[in-house]
C-alpha cells in the first residue's frame, strides 16, 4: 500500500519569516521545515531539506508560493548536519553562488553519506552492542538495501564553522548561534534577542520527541541535558524548529523534554531493578512497544545513549557478555543515619 507524499508549502510566520514545509520520505516523519528570513535584496535560507529525486522541485514550490526564489538565498545556515536539514545544500548553493555555514563537528553525518556499506556497519554494531543475536543481524544485512540513499546530494565542507557566539544578520536584526549538542554533535540553535525568537532545529520541538546520535560522543544525553539549559536560558517567546508548527511556552517545552528524558532514564533503571539486561532487553520495556526492523535502530540507539549516561553518573556499568554488554544497576552506599 503506496503511502501519498506531501508537497511542498511555504508560509509567512511573520513579516520577513516563512516556514518552508517540505516532504520526506520517512514513515511517521512526513514532512520537516526550512526557514527562510529576509535578508537585505535576498533570505537566509536555515536548513535546506533532504535531497531526493524532485526534493529540489519541492523546495521551490514551497517558496514560490511566498513569492521567493532560489535564487534569492544569500546564505544557508545549517542548524546540524542531518539529511534532512543540509541534504540539498549543494545544489541550492550551485543555483544561488551562496555560502553555506555548518558546524564543523559533521562527521557523524559526512563519514557514511553516500557509503551504504559504512551506514549498515554503523546498524550491525548497534544492534551487536544491544544484544542482537548475530542470526538476526545477519538476516538484516542480507536484506539491506544495497543503493539506500543518503538524503545528501553532495558532501561539501562549510565555507564558515558555525559555531557558538557566530552572528548572522537579516532584515529580523541579528541572530546568535548557540551550540547545542545532544540531538546531534553538530547541532546549534539561533536566537534573536529583540524578538526573542528562537530557530530550535530538531533541539526543543513543539511536538516533543527524542533522539541522540550515538557513538560519536561520550554521553549525548548529557549534552542534550545541558543544551537545554542553555536554550532555557534565552527565555526565548516563539519557537521555530525543523519539525512542526511553530509553537509558543518555549520553557514550557524545554520542561517537557527534561521530563521526558528523566521518565525514561528511571524507566531504564527501572528495568534493571531486578536483574542485569541488555539493551536488546531494556528498549522494548522503555519505549513501550516491540521492536522491529523499522525501529530497532533508533530505539537501541536511544537506549544505548541513556545507559552511557547513567554510567556517567555512576547508577549502572556494565557486565562483559560474549559480543554485547549486560549491564546492571550500581549497589549504592548507604548514608550513615538513614535506612
Amino acid at each position: 500500500m503506496s503511502t501519498k507524499r506531501e508537497l511542498g508549502r511555504g508560509e509567512r510566520v511573520l513579516p520577513g519569516l516563512w516556514r518552508l514545509r517540505l516532504p520526506l520520505p520517512w514513515p511517521g516523519v512526513p514532512h520537516g521545515n526550512a526557514w527562510a528570513i529576509a535578508a537585505g535584496s535576498g533570505v537566509v535560507l536555515v536548513d535546506t531539506g533532504y535531497h531526493e529525486p524532485g526534493s529540489l522541485d519541492q523546495l521551490e514550490r514551497a517558496m514560490g508560493q511566498v513569492n521567493l526564489r532560489l535564487e534569492h538565498v544569500r546564505l544557508i545556515a545549517v542548524t546540524h548536519a542531518h539529511s534532512d536539514h543540509w541534504g540539498q545544500a549543494a545544489p541550492i548553493i550551485e543555483r544561488a553562488g551562496c555560502e553555506l555555514w555548518m558546524h564543523p563537528d559533521h562527521r557523524h553525518a559526512t563519514e557514511t553519506a553516500g557509503d551504504p556499506n559504512a551506514a549498515l556497519a554503523r546498524r550491525l554494531e548497534i544492534g551487536r552492542q544491544s544484544g542482537v543475536p548475530t542470526s538476526v543481524l545477519e538476516r538484516y544485512a542480507e536484506r539491506f538495501p544495497k543503493n539506500m540513499p543518503s538524503g545528501i546530494a553532495k558532501v561539501i565542507e562549510p565555507d564558515r564553522p558555525l559555531v557558538d557566539g557566530v552572528e548572522i544578520e537579516t532584515d529580523l536584526g541579528t541572530w546568535r548561534t548557540y551550540e547545542t549538542p545532544g540531538h546531534a554533535p553538530s547541532h546549534v540553535c539561533l536566537f534573536q534577542p529583540e524578538r526573542r525568537i528562537l530557530i530550535s532545529g530538531d533541539h526543543v520541538l513543539g511536538r516533543i520527541s527524542l533522539y541522540y546520535d550515538y557513538g560519536w560522543t561520550p554521553d549525548p544525553v548529557g549534552e542534550f541535558l545541558s543544551s537545554l539549559d542553555v536554550v532555557d536560558r534565552l527565555n526565548a517567546r516563539l519557537g521555530v524548529s525543523g519539525h512542526g508548527r511553530p509553537f509558543v511556552d518555549v520553557h514550557g517545552h524545554v520542561e517537557g523534554s527534561r521530563k521526558l528524558v528523566g521518565e525514561r532514564l528511571e524507566a531504564v533503571a527501572g528495568a534493571l531493578a531486578q536483574r542485569p539486561r541488555t539493551a536488546l532487553e531494556i528498549a522494548p520495556i522503555v519505549h513501550g512497544e516491540p521492536l522491529s526492523e523499522r525501529n530497532a535502530s533508533w530505539l537501541l540507539s536511544e537506549t544505548l545513549c541513556y545507559l552511557w549516561h547513567l554510567e556517567a553518573l555512576g547508577r549502572v556499568e556494565r557486565e562483559p557478555n560474549g559480543g554485547a554488554a549486560q549491564w546492571r544497576l550500581v549497589a549504592m552506599a548507604s548514608v550513615p543515619g538513614q535506612p
